[in-house]
């Protein structure tokens, strides 16, 4: 086959990786291609374990005739039994003249203790008080606790008694995978190396591992952990659009996510009223999503009720005392950067009050930090292969019952001074890890070392922010020996970048590992400091050079200007700035916006906030363009999130603006003439160095005036 040929093959249906072809061979008929969610879901409101359920039944496969074959069905499978809410009336017209219908929808089961009878409602078909014969509910429990998308066939048969409800349930089949060989599974796990095994597990969660790091993919994992390990407790606080609640709302039919202002005690516990047990008694993992905010009220029983059954994984009913496995996970967003909450709170920082109670905080097991965990992007989902959802979260369910927190006994030793919890939550980390990663439970010395790492760091960051809480609490020393007797400590990562702000007030500080020296810190504009020794003397801050007030031209053509020296010097120290320019639209006018963000969080320290307000017009030359610019203004707002400034937009008429300006909070006010567009195109090559460096780029014409507030 000539070049060219190859060229046209590679231009039709994507090639298929080794791993894939891999998956393919050794899990045969229980994987699916993740992009093809995408392709059938449509305007189908329905979690993907959904959908992934019709197309493992059709679809799964590696042959191209057989997988469009297999969407084919499922798009008609959809098309012909999904109920849509804006449809019902049609779908129940055709149940009435068919006399029988097949649909897919959420069922949810009451007992009516007036009729002594199960009764169903159906989500999006909108029809409720249909009988639910006994050994369906005891066949499927979870029909009464939070409801369960189901395929079912439901026939219409009307009565004179109006009494009757004329709607059947003829059958009932939960959207579930009947059975699985756990046995082919790990024997399956053996044709895979610990990278390979990864990579599936990461495109079963639907993202591209290419996409991630080891620590990045390693963060993904552990979401799974709950599902894999029973009463375990996870907490992850981070920026918005990092995933938090994808894999509990959408990866398994085990997990319930649920917004956190909406749980009460009987609906998460036990209804004294009816003895009713709640989520907790029938659901593998509960979720709260939206858990984070300050002033969301929280029902002080149930803080009470939940911390007792984090520690003891039981609660109570009036004089009984009832257990329950399920996990808890707490996701929230934050509105801080790291440094932030470091240097005035601590990283619960943004939890409501009740929640921030260091009994409370001590039951969580780990502590996933968001800030870490990329935003999603188009480009991060997968197109190879993965399991399909049901049968893993089938898998992870079956392990719930076994225990690989020892395995690392024959390598390694906790620190000795580790308190029980601390003991418990590491344990708990490692095992499931180690059930997700190797379910066998064989590992390397190194691979359980990473494991093991991992674990102890994840605990260690809910701990250290504990001691800021409770400073009565004792102190740990995090880290474990290996054979030889050598201590390994182990830190988190913010407590590496952020030494001075993460161990501000402890004694930790004294004896915490000395950090080589590192260069000038790019977000600060300083240089890094060795601590001082008992000899150095304290020397005095150098004076502010005076900054000129007054006006200045510059000519076009001429180079050697920056924002850095024209404007970052006087929005240094300011906590609020306010821009005003009409011309923030196209791209070079957003990348000029952007360079000067990054200024200013140069020129202030990382724990510090900057309010940024940005006063424009929208663009006036059609929707598209209108929709570029916000995609611009939304990419800078995100960006500079993560630097601290916190980046507002407010869009007026044209007639509104008079100059362009920026204002701040320390009394300075400066006139652009030309607003930030003062540059000249440049060119787009990569090997200019004016597309880095605005000193390399000719100015446009333009004049400045700086003024200053009296009295500032």
């Amino acid at each position: 086959m000539s070049e060219t040929d190859n060229e046209e093959a590679d231009a039709g249906t994507p090639q298929q990786s080794d791993l894939d072809f891999k998956i393919n061979l050794l899990f045969p008929g229980v994987v699916v291609r993740k992009d093809l969610v995408k392709a059938v879901k449509g305007n189908a409101i329905v979690p993907s374990y959904v959908l992934e359920y019709l197309l493992g039944q059709y679809a799964a496969s590696d042959d191209e005739a057989t997988i469009q074959a297999g969407i084919d069905t499922v798009r008609k499978i959809l098309a012909e039994h999904y109920v849509h809410r804006s449809e019902s009336e049609l779908v129940k017209s055709t149940i009435k003249e068919r006399g029988r219908h097949r649909i897919i929808d959420k069922v949810t089961v009451t007992l009516n203790e007036k009729a002594d009878v199960y009764e169903a409602e159906f989500a999006n078909l909108g029809i409720k008080g249909v009988i639910v014969d006994s050994p369906i509910i005891k066949a499927h429990p979870k029909l009464l606790v939070g409801g369960v998308w189901c395929i079912c066939d439901i026939e219409y048969f009307h009565s004179d008694d109006q009494r009757v409800v004329p709607w059947i349930l003829g059958s009932i089949k939960p959207i579930q995978l009947s059975k699985f060989d756990i046995d082919q599974y790990l024997e399956a796990r053996r044709g895979f190396n610990t990278e390979e095994w990864i990579d599936l597990l990461m495109q079963s969660i639907g993202f591209n591992p290419e996409m991630f790091s080891r620590r990045g993919k390693f963060f993904q994992l552990v979401r799974l952990i709950p599902f894999v390990e029973r009463n375990y407790n996870l907490v992850e606080l981070g920026p918005k659009g990092t995933g938090k609640s994808h894999i509990f709302s959408e990866f398994s039919p085990h997990g319930m996510l649920i917004s956190g202002g909406e749980v009460t005690a009987p609906k998460l516990f036990v209804n004294n009223s009816n003895g009713r047990i709640g989520l907790v008694g029938y659901w593998d993992v509960v979720a709260f999503d939206e858990f984070a905010g300050k002033k969301k009220r929280a029902d002080k029983a149930l803080v009470d009720i939940m911390k007792n059954y984090m520690a003891n994984k039981s609660f109570s009913r009036g004089v009984e005392t009832l257990g329950a496995e399920a996990s808890m996970v707490f996701v929230g967003n934050t509105s801080h950067t790291v440094p932030y909450m470091l240097k005035n709170s601590d990283l619960f920082d943004e939890l409501p009050e009740a929640y921030h109670d260091p009994a409370y905080l001590d039951r969580l097991h780990h502590y996933i930090p968001g800030w870490e965990v990329d935003i999603i992007r188009g480009e991060m989902f997968s197109d190879g292969y993965g399991f399909v959802v049901d049968y893993i979260a089938e898998v992870l369910k079956s392990m719930r019952s076994q225990d690989y927190s020892d395995r690392y006994q024959q390598h390694f030793t906790l620190s000795p001074d580790i308190s029980t919890r601390d003991r418990d939550g590491i344990h708990k980390t490692f095992s499931g890890l180690m059930k997700i990663l190797y379910p066998d439970g064989q590992a390397e010395k190194e691979e359980i070392e990473e494991i093991l790492r991992f674990a102890i760091e994840g605990r260690k960051r809910v701990k250290d922010q504990i001691l800021r809480i409770d400073s009565t609490m004792a102190e740990v020393k995090f880290g474990y020996l290996d054979q030889g007797g050598t201590w390994h400590a182990v830190a988190t990562l913010e407590e590496d970048e952020y030494p001075a702000y993460y161990h501000r007030g402890r004694k930790e500080q004294e004896s915490a590992p000395e950090k080589p020296p590192t260069d000038t810190d790019p977000l600060s504009g300083g240089v890094a400091s060795t601590p001082a020794t008992s000899t150095d003397k304290p020397t005095e801050p150098e004076p502010e050079p005076e900054l000129f007030q007054g006006h200045r031209e510059y000519r076009e053509g001429q180079r050697g200007v920056s924002f850095d020296s024209l404007l970052v010097p006087y929005l240094r120290g300011a906590a609020e700035i306010t821009i005003v320019d009409p011309y923030v639209r196209m791209f070079h006018q957003a990348r000029n916006l952007m360079e000067l963000v990054e200024g200013i969080a140069r020129g202030k320290a990382p724990a510090d906030e900057v309010t940024l307000k940005l006063v424009t017009v929208e663009n006036q030359d059609g929707p598209e363009k209108v929709q570029r610019q916000l995609e611009y203004l939304l990419q800078i707002k995100k960006s500079a999130g993560v630097l601290g400034i916190v980046f507002n937009v407010e869009l007026v008429d044209p007639t509104a603006i008079h100059d362009r300006s920026i204002t701040t909070d320390t009394g300075w006010k400066i006139l652009l003439g030309r607003g930030l567009d003062i540059f000249q195109r440049m060119s787009d090559s990569p090997f200019d160095l004016a597309t880095k460096y605005q000193k390399y780029r000719e100015l446009k014409g333009f004049g400045i005036t700086y003024l200053r507030e009296a009295g500032e």
